[in-house]
């Protein structure tokens, strides 16, 4: 694995870190949209077991956004 793909990879854990974090007080769609189009990134470069984990990612944005 090069270590481009790992950083889009962690780039796109981050972001939605980030977005979690702020707990909707201050996240904005741009926000979200910024996790979002992390994952998407680093998904066409992940490994089968990184998607895995993108998939979960996504699932907790998509969670954390009905629970607003």
């Amino acid at each position: 694995m090069n270590n481009n793909n790992n950083n889009l990879f962690q780039q796109a854990r981050n972001a939605v870190t980030n977005f979690m974090n702020m707990q909707g007080n201050n996240a904005s769609a741009q926000d979200k949209q910024a996790a979002q189009n992390a994952i998407q990134a680093a998904y066409n470069e992940a490994t089968p077991e990184e998607k895995q984990q993108l998939q979960q990612l996504e699932n907790q944005l998509k969670q954390h956004n009905q629970l607003q």
